[in-house]
C-alpha cells in the first residue's frame, strides 16, 4: 500500500483566527511544506480562486490538491440549493485530481463562535442523525458522479461529533459516503479512534493525524471555553509532540492491516508565536513517515 503524506496549511494560514497568523503567508505555507517533504497540501481559502490559477500556484512548488474543506448546509438546504452550492468547488477539485472533497455540516455549527462553548455544540437524536446521512448520501451519489469522493469530517462543535454521531451517521448513510478520520477531533468529541477504525475501517478514505494536548481539552470542557479558545490555547499539536495524547504509532499500524492506501494529512493549528509552523510540521513529517516505514507501508516521496 502507497501512503501519500499531505498537509493543510491552517498552521500559517488560520480561517477562522486569521489575526493569530498574520504574521505568514499562503507562499510561506507551500514552501514550507514542499521543503519538509509533504507531496500534497489541502485547499486554503487564499489560494487562487480560479482553476488554471490554483493549479499554477500548487504547480509552482511542486504541489499536489490533497482534498479540502467544504462548509455543507444541507439542514437548511434541499438536494438542489445543496449541490448549486457545492457544484463549483466539486468541479474545481475534481479537475484538479483532488482525493476528495472534506464535508462538514455547518449551518448549526459552533465550532466558529468565540462566544459560545464548545459543550453547547448542537446535538442530534438518532432518528435525526439518520434522516440527515440518508440526504447526504444522495448528495455523495452525486459528488461521486462529478468524479469527486465525498468524505464528512466529524468536528468539535458541529452535530457530528462524538462517537455516536460517528457510528449513526455511517449506518445511515450508503456506501457513497467516506469518513474523513481525524484523530485529534474524535479524541476531543470523546471518541475511540482504535474502535472507529476496526468498525468503519471499509468507509475511511481520507485520514487527518493531529494530536491533543489531553489536559486543554479537559480544561475547555470542564471551564466551558469555545472551540476557538480551545485552539488559542493549544488543544492542538502535532504527531511526535511529547505533550500529545494519541498513540499514531497504534493508528498507522492499524491502517496498514487494513490495508488503507491515501492521504494522511497533518493539521494541527496552533499560536504560531508559540509553536513555529515549519518546526512543527517538520516533527510531524518526520514521525509520521518512521512510523509508515515502521508499518511496512510506502510512502511517496518528494
Amino acid at each position: 500500500m502507497t501512503i501519500k503524506l499531505g498537509i493543510s496549511p491552517i498552521a500559517w494560514q488560520n480561517d477562522d483566527l486569521p489575526d493569530l497568523t498574520r504574521d505568514f503567508t499562503m507562499d510561506d505555507a507551500l514552501r514550507d511544506a514542499a521543503a519538509i517533504g509533504y507531496t500534497g497540501i489541502e485547499r486554503g481559502r487564499r489560494m487562487p480562486a480560479d482553476t488554471l490559477g490554483l493549479r499554477a500556484y500548487l504547480d509552482a512548488y511542486g504541489l499536489q490538491l490533497c482534498g479540502g474543506w467544504c462548509s455543507g448546509s444541507l439542514l437548511a438546504n434541499d438536494f438542489a440549493a445543496e449541490t448549486d452550492q457545492m457544484r463549483a468547488q466539486v468541479t474545481q477539485f475534481a479537475a484538479l485530481g483532488a482525493p476528495c472533497i472534506v464535508y462538514a455540516e455547518c449551518s448549526n455549527t459552533v465550532q466558529g463562535d468565540p462566544l459560545v462553548p464548545v459543550n453547547k455544540r448542537p446535538k442530534l437524536t438518532r432518528a435525526e442523525v439518520t434522516d440527515y446521512a440518508r440526504r447526504l448520501s444522495e448528495i455523495a451519489k452525486w459528488s461521486a458522479d462529478q468524479g469527486l469522493p465525498l468524505v464528512y469530517h466529524h468536528h468539535m462543535g458541529a452535530i457530528i461529533e462524538d462517537q455516536d454521531d460517528v457510528n449513526w451517521l455511517m449506518e445511515g448513510s450508503s456506501s457513497e459516503l467516506g469518513l474523513l478520520f481525524d484523530t485529534g477531533h474524535l479524541v476531543f468529541g470523546r471518541g475511540d479512534p482504535m474502535a472507529t477504525l476496526d468498525r468503519w475501517g471499509d468507509r475511511i478514505s481520507h485520514v487527518h493525524y493531529k494530536d491533543l494536548r489531553a489536559s486543554i481539552a479537559q480544561q475547555a470542557r470542564a471551564e466551558n471555553w469555545s472551540f476557538l479558545d480551545a485552539v488559542q490555547a493549544g488543544a492542538f499539536t502535532v504527531p511526535g509532540d511529547t505533550e500529545g495524547s494519541i498513540d499514531f504509532a497504534a493508528v498507522t499500524d492499524r491502517l496498514a492491516k487494513m490495508g488503507y492506501a491515501g492521504w494522511i494529512v497533518v493539521e494541527a493549528e496552533q499560536d504560531p508565536a508559540k509553536v513555529a509552523p515549519y518546526a512543527a510540521s517538520k516533527l510531524g513529517y518526520e514521525t509520521i513517515l518512521a512510523q509508515c516505514k515502521a508499518a511496512g507501508l510506502t510512502v511517496e516521496t518528494r
